[in-house]
């Protein structure tokens, strides 16, 4: 496993978290990152955190802990962006970016932490599930507009 450093993110790895997403998505989207990573940084500065190996970014995970949402009252740690470059996979990186999220959700009491993830995506279920995560009483529903 390679040496990773987790720290939360800050305002000036938005550029990491771009080429991170392209190289995932072939999608280069620097306005939509730099809105979701602005309103993480201002909801909880210390929650969402980046990964580096040998001063790189390599991986990020954005989330918070909100309550009162889909009539769940308690407090719940949401797991909602992330990614790992593919050459930085199977080193260690997502399991200790998720480690440090949830520790910092249940630092903030939360006592659940939830996440959602496409059918299609077995990579991600499979990354999700092996740490520890399990299908939840909730349904997600949607209608096409």
């Amino acid at each position: 496993m390679a040496d990773v450093r987790i720290r939360p993110v800050t305002e000036l790895d938005i550029e990491a978290i771009c080429r991170i997403d392209e190289r995932i998505t072939g999608k280069y989207r620097p306005d939509a990152w730099e809105d979701r990573v602005i309103y993480y940084i201002r909801r909880d500065p210390d929650s969402s955190q980046v990964a580096e190996i040998g001063g790189r970014v390599v991986g990020f995970m954005l989330g918070e802990v909100r309550g009162g949402e889909f009539g769940l009252e308690e407090p719940t740690g949401w797991v909602e962006f992330f990614g790992v470059l593919p050459d930085a996979r199977d080193k260690g990186v997502g399991r200790s970016l998720i480690e440090a999220l949830l520790a910092r959700f249940k630092s903030q009491g939360a006592h659940v932490a939830r996440t959602m993830v496409r059918s299609e995506d077995k990579d991600i279920d499979a990354f999700i599930r092996r740490n520890g995560f399990a299908p939840a009483p909730v349904t997600a529903l949607e209608k096409r507009l």
